[in-house]
């Protein structure tokens, strides 16, 4: 399987920050946006990956990744013209996929937990079904995706409702068998003008064929100020109960 970071776009709710540089290279806690998605990647042993963003700011995402080598695994890139949605960032991965199944990572998107369950189960899974997602509970679903299940499946999903009908909510971490991209290469643009992956998404939920795994840890995207600050908060909060915890064992060895 191979990896693909979505990490385009403008970030025009973070501007002034984002008037200079990329979104995903600016900072949560100690490290840059963009090593996260890297890190969750190569935990579960994703070596291949892909990182599709602007052409603005490329040189910038290679000055400080270069090849990957500092992380163990070999980055690709690749450049988005233009600003059309998170679909159109998908297609620019299709050469690079080779045919193999893909996941797919938002840039800003902070994920704690180890997931590589969440991807193993998918080799059984795709015998049933053509892609699988993320989800989480949210405090706030009205700011995301809204997903329904049932059994194993999803049924619908919904971008940012007015009235969530579910408190789950697509975390933007999903995986894909290749044929993907021939729905992908057929997109229609949305109300918003751009092509949407979960035009793509739903289209699979309607056939019976999207299912779905459930994050267990804290999870938060960082396109906002909001939510920048909360992911600098849980980075923080982590590194503060490893060391409460590492103390705990010094204390009882000695």
């Amino acid at each position: 399987m191979r990896g693909v970071i979505l990490a385009g776009g403008h970030g025009k709710r973070l501007n002034p920050l984002t008037l200079v540089t990329n979104k995903h290279l600016l900072p949560v806690y100690k490290k840059p946006m963009i090593y996260y998605p890297i890190e969750t990647f190569a935990k579960i042993g994703i070596k291949e990956i892909l990182i599709v963003t602007n052409g603005e700011y490329i040189g910038h995402f290679y000055k400080l990744l270069r090849t990957g080598e500092d992380f163990g695994v070999k980055l690709h890139y690749e450049i988005q013209e233009g600003n059309e949605g998170t679909g159109a960032a998908l297609l620019c991965a299709e050469e690079f996929a080779k045919g193999d199944d893909f996941m797919v990572i938002l840039g800003d998107n902070i994920v704690t937990e180890n997931i590589k369950d969440f991807v193993d189960d998918f080799e059984e899974e795709k015998k049933e079904f053509k892609a699988k997602i993320l989800i989480t509970k949210s405090e706030n679903p009205e700011l995301y995706g809204v997903v329904e299940f049932k059994d194993n499946k999803i049924t619908r999903l919904v971008e940012k409702p007015k009235e969530p009908f579910s408190n789950y909510v697509n975390t933007g971490l999903w995986i894909f068998k290749s044929e993907a991209f021939e729905m992908l290469n057929n997109m229609k643009k949305s109300s918003r003008n751009e092509y949407e992956t979960t035009d793509v998404l739903n289209n699979y939920a309607q056939q019976g064929q999207l299912t779905y795994g459930i994050l267990k840890s804290k999870w938060t995207d960082a396109g906002t100020f909001e939510q920048l600050y909360k992911a600098t908060a849980l980075m923080k909060e982590l590194e503060d109960n490893a060391k409460e915890a590492c103390t705990f064992e010094k204390d009882i060895i000695y």
